[in-house]
């Protein structure tokens, strides 16, 4: 192919969700974000192989991302919003029978007067700051939003992915003096807060990254290959430089491949400067700038020119890149770019 190559294993995507399922312990629902297209791995085709792996509850940001799960699963599971009932959506959410995470007095009053009756969870706000109802807020509507029977009340951990942060069991202890006594099935974690321990598991556990082969959860099973072909192999002498700016000199005669990627396909500039491509295990060093839709990359070690190389796979993880990029999985795994092929391993691919 003239464009890279990436390979998505569901049934590895699958295992990842049942050990984080079992993690969440007995008597816990264990619901599934497909959130952002599936993490950029495509979410119609993630959400069928995780209901038929036994995720019954699904979740989305926002309600246009919900409809098109609904379309990959049919009726039957329960698809939430984490942006919740913004202006204009009800007609979606009536449509799909997705459910609102109302986050703010306003959602409340809209969902309630748009769709008398139709399902719709809370999120409230237990220390991070970014959505939900305060503490305050809570109090002055709770007992209106129990007996509207929500299907789930929730709220999300900012430091899960560092289990010594003090702040997750400051918001812990925020959650249960919020929700204690509610008599409505309860979610505060995603993998970081599944990993902290029981304690923080609730009735329903939402994992996320780590079903996609990322951190914090180690044990994850890689879950992407991305595949890149070599356009070109040349030989550089002593003295001369390769890509925009010249930022990179040969100090001595260097094979040099080009590949066809670049930053229009979500490998970001600054990889270049710590980043590197694999050939079946062995790294090859970046050289010079990453462009829109070239990398060049140091060959001179291997005993033939390669046909591709690597940027994913079980050489190098989704974490890896990200450390090299200064970022975190989520972003590489996000950014993955329109041009690549996709192929699709597993069962129900």
């Amino acid at each position: 192919m003239a464009t890279g190559f990436l390979t998505i294993d569901l049934d590895a995507l699958a295992r990842n969700w049942t050990v984080l399922d079992k993690a969440s312990g007995g008597g816990v629902e264990s619901g599934a974000v497909v959130k952002a297209n599936g993490y950029g791995l495509g979410a119609s085709a993630v959400a069928r192989r995780l209901a038929r792996a036994g995720a019954r509850r699904f979740f989305v940001a926002a309600a246009e991302e919900g409809a098109a799960v609904r379309r990959a699963l049919g009726p039957g599971p329960e698809i939430g919003v984490f942006g919740g009932h913004m202006a204009g959506d009800a007609d979606k959410l009536r449509a799909h029978g997705l459910v609102p995470m109302l986050n703010s007095i306003e959602q409340l009053t809209r969902h309630f007067e748009a769709l008398p009756g139709h399902p719709f969870g809370v999120q409230i706000d237990s220390g991070m700051n970014r959505l939900g109802l305060e503490p305050a807020e809570w109090a002055a509507v709770r007992e209106i939003a129990i007996s509207a029977a929500p299907r789930l009340v929730m709220s999300h951990l900012a430091c899960a992915d560092d289990p010594d942060h003090p702040i997750n069991a400051s918001q812990l202890r925020c959650f249960r003096e919020m929700t204690d006594g509610c008599g409505i099935p309860r979610s505060l974690s995603a993998t970081g807060g599944i990993l902290l321990g029981a304690d923080y598991h609730f009735e329903v556990t939402r994992p996320g990254i780590g079903v996609y082969g990322g951190r914090p959860f180690e044990g994850a099973e890689p879950v992407v290959t991305l595949d890149l072909p070599v356009i070109q192999v040349r030989e550089v002498m002593p003295g001369e430089a390769v890509g925009y700016g010249v930022t990179w000199k040969a100090e001595h005669p260097t094979r040099v491949a080009t590949v066809a990627a670049g930053y229009a396909d979500g490998i970001f500039r600054y990889f270049a400067h710590q980043g590197r491509m694999m050939h079946h295990g062995t790294p090859c060093p970046i050289l010079g700038r990453v462009s829109m839709d070239l990398i060049t990359v140091d060959v001179t070690h291997l005993p033939e020119d390669p046909v591709s190389l690597q940027l994913l796979g079980e050489s190098q993880t989704v974490d890896d890149v990200a450390d090299a990029a200064r970022t975190i999985g989520y972003e590489i795994l996000t950014s993955l770019g329109a041009r690549y092929g996709r192929r699709y391993l597993g069962g129900g691919a």
